[in-house]
């Protein structure tokens, strides 16, 4: 069965750091490209990171260009995703995601207020 679990989040100050977590299991962790997705209040879904696995290519969508960092440990079968400088605007539940499927975990709330 596949299994993705975030853990991680929490409340944090505007300018502050968060580092979330995803542990993955039930398939093949390190051929499988993977994603950080996540929901604001009221709003859909919005992609955040990728991490290609043939090409190790790394993409991020521009308002977070950075100031988070994804990334994973293979011997763990964990995906993270490392977030700095955080903004209010970054608040929402965050999803990690086998990438162009509907595959996610249970996501995360992430809620930057001062």
């Amino acid at each position: 069965e596949v299994q993705l679990v975030e853990s991680g989040g929490g409340l944090v100050q505007p300018g502050g750091s968060l580092r979330l977590s995803c542990a993955a299991s039930g398939f093949t962790f390190g051929s499988v490209d993977m994603s950080w997705v996540r929901q604001a209040p009221g709003k859909g879904p919005e992609w955040v990171s990728k991490i290609n696995r043939r090409g190790g290519n790394i993409r991020y969508t521009d308002s977070v260009k950075g100031r988070f960092t994804i990334s994973t440990d293979n011997a763990k079968n964990t995906l993270y995703l490392q977030m700095n400088s955080l903004k209010p605007e970054d608040t929402a539940v965050y999803y990690c995601a086998i990438d162009g499927t509907a595959i996610r975990g249970q996501g995360t709330q992430v809620t930057v207020s001062s």
